[in-house]
């Protein structure tokens, strides 16, 4: 079974980074990104890759990020 676990410290974003988790990123709840793994952040973004072309910059503050396990 699947659990999400939602992204807000420092800590939880560079985890999820190091692992090499799924990521889901939402913003006024809606679905932005399914599937794409970090792959840098800082204190104002987060920069996630789903495929080797398909590369997306978030905002930190508007966006809420959840990291998929399985």
């Amino acid at each position: 079974m699947a659990t999400n676990r939602r992204l807000e410290s420092e800590t939880d974003f560079q985890e999820a980074m190091d692992q090499e988790r799924t990521v889901r990123v939402f913003r006024d709840d809606e679905m932005l990104n399914a599937g794409g793994l970090i792959i840098r952040f800082d204190s104002s973004m987060v920069a996630v890759q789903s495929s080797v072309s398909d590369l997306d910059y978030y905002d930190r503050d508007r966006c809420e990020f959840y990291e998929l396990r399985r």
